[in-house]
């Protein structure tokens, strides 16, 4: 049957855009071709590690939760982020305008109908920057499917599975393009290596022994393998100025397939690159202390209650808390020469605010389960994974003493620059701002703000506290890493996911969705993102190309 088929479209690329466009293809009854570098152990991509967050406008979840949103303050807060200055932002604005009107409309059936599942809560993910108008999210619209990224891939691998089974989708895994065959103005095939096999595991970096080369046409050929997240030589070599400097030192916190290649591929075949110097790493990174890949990275999702302070002992000014402006907190801790910062934190913060990224990283959610879920919730650790990190992680010191815990701090960095009498007096004057119901610290008043939203009383926001009172320890620090995540440009679309080149003109045959396009048109965030926008996505642009090519 494999040997008989001859696809519709050919679609590089397992993740999860990839999958979403073959479903959709392959629902209008068109033969696909999947193909991709890695094992059938990685379908997927890296969805499958993700928290599996999803941004929507006034969903059923945000009702309950007495969140009032909509498409006009969505809308605001979009464009107050993207910052869109350019006369390439074209495209891309048109994305972002048509996202967020599936964020708002179909997104939330889509998924339903798919049999995704949202938690309960409402997350409030990238706070902003403290401006109405300005960079981040107004209200919560942090959904977590009930699953983490593993319940967002499951139905999708699922229909694949399903297209199979009827001869309308053939997979080709361990085959890695490396050109496209153009034919005048037209992109007609691929051609590459063929690999050998290997049976290591989900995520573990695989073999790229060449056996054999291969070659395939088709009348529509889609890009879906996206970022340079994992190729650290690339990420430095689009590192924007206003970032500061690139730092020296990084944690990975994407697979090593996430390698780029077919952005640079797809360029030399005419399609138009645009905004390479925008992207999206985390500075709350830690370095995995039971690795997958290689140098593997976990970003901490925090709540906002942590004492932030730079490699020099500086706390960091409003408000750069954590979770409120990442790529303004990247640039601050860039400008300071060291490419590392810290939280100083108490036991009580960590058990309430600290979640980490990856759907490993929290078994409760990942596997469905219910009990413990509310042992997180109400329990008196924070989470297993978070305890293991403390216990085991190189970046965490615990300590019932401020001045023993800023001296292993200074040995842990190996810079000594911190010195105990200046953080000593940093967080005691914070913490006498907690002697009246009233306050001039923007930190203290925004903890007390935030827990009027049930969501952050319950699960997000610890009760404001003193640190340095022994009865809320023992104290910890972490120590916090540079993290690659999300490329923000990348290859140039117009709404039908159709390729462009640098003119203007479409590059017939040529197609691209998710990360390898910027999620959108080359870069539907602009510089910055909302959060949760990265699997939608995906979604929505594979979605948006399927059905395209499904109905021609």
């Amino acid at each position: 049957m494999e040997k008989e088929l001859k696809p519709d479209a050919i679609i590089i690329g397992s993740g999860l855009a990839g999958l979403v466009a073959a479903m959709e293809i392959t629902n209008a009854g068109k033969k696909v071709m999947l193909v991709d570098q890695e094992t059938e152990q990685n379908i997927g991509g890296q969805a499958f590690w993700s928290f599996g967050g999803l941004f929507l406008i006034n969903s059923p979840q945000q009702r309950r939760m007495g969140i009032k949103d909509s498409y006009e303050l969505a809308l605001q807060d979009w464009m107050g982020t993207a910052g869109f200055d350019r006369e390439e932002d074209y495209w891309p604005r048109k994305w972002a305008e048509a996202y967020l009107k599936f964020a708002a409309g179909e997104k939330y059936e889509y998924i339903s109908k798919m049999g995704i599942k949202l938690m309960f809560m409402v997350g409030w993910a990238e706070r902003g920057d403290g401006n109405a108008s300005g960079h981040g999210n107004s209200v919560p619209r942090f959904h977590v499917s009930w699953g983490t990224g593993t319940g967002v891939i499951k139905p999708f691998v699922q229909k694949a599975y399903e297209a199979k089974e009827k001869g309308l989708l053939q997979m080709k895994f361990r085959h890695r393009v490396t050109g496209l065959i153009r034919e005048n103005d037209t992109i007609v095939g691929i051609q590459g290596d063929i690999l050998e096999d290997d049976d290591k595991e989900r995520g573990v970096a695989t073999n790229r022994n060449v056996i054999d080369q291969f070659e395939c046409k088709a009348d529509h050929i889609v890009i879906a393998t996206g970022g340079i997240g994992a190729n650290h030589d690339l990420v430095r070599k689009n590192w924007p100025q206003r970032l500061g400097s690139p730092p020296k030192n990084i944690v990975c916190g994407v697979p090593a397939y996430v390698d780029g290649k077919m952005i640079g591929i797809a360029e030399s075949s005419g399609a138009h690159i645009i905004n390479r110097d925008r992207m999206w790493h985390y500075t709350e990174g830690l370095q995995n202390w039971d690795p997958i890949w290689p140098n593997h990275g976990i970003r901490i999702l925090p709540g906002p209650s942590s004492i932030w302070l730079d490699a020099l002992g500086n706390r960091l000014p409003a408000p750069l808390y954590p979770g409120f402006d990442t790529l303004g907190t990247l640039k601050y801790i860039q400008d300071t020469g060291y490419d590392y910062s810290w939280f100083i934190l108490t036991q009580k913060i960590i058990k309430k605010e600290f979640a980490l990224s990856g759907s490993e990283q929290n078994p409760d959610i990942t596997n469905k389960d219910y009990m413990l879920f509310l042992k997180r919730i109400f329990g008196k650790k924070a989470p297993g994974p978070v305890e293991a990190f403390k216990e085991h992680g190189k970046d965490f010191i615990v300590s019932d003493h401020l001045e023993e815990l800023v001296q292993k701090m200074n040995q842990l960095s190996g810079d000594h620059l911190l010195d105990y009498n200046k953080v000593k007096t940093l967080i005691g004057a914070r913490d006498r701002e907690l002697d009246n119901k009233f306050s001039k610290d923007t930190q203290i008043n925004y903890l007390r703000n935030t827990r009027s939203y049930l969501g952050d009383k319950l699960g997000r926001v610890a009760k404001p506290h003193k640190i340095l009172d022994p009865e809320n320890g023992p104290l910890i620090a972490v120590r916090l890493n540079i993290l690659t995540r999300k490329t923000l440009g990348g290859i140039e679309t117009n709404l039908n996911g159709q390729v462009l080149q640098e003119n203007g003109n479409i590059l017939k045959g040529l197609y691209a969705a998710g990360e390898v396009a910027g999620f959108g048109g080359g870069g539907m965030h602009g510089y910055r993102a909302l959060e949760g926008t990265f699997l939608g996505g995906c979604i929505f642009s594979g979605m948006k190309v399927g059905k395209y090519i499904g109905s021609l």
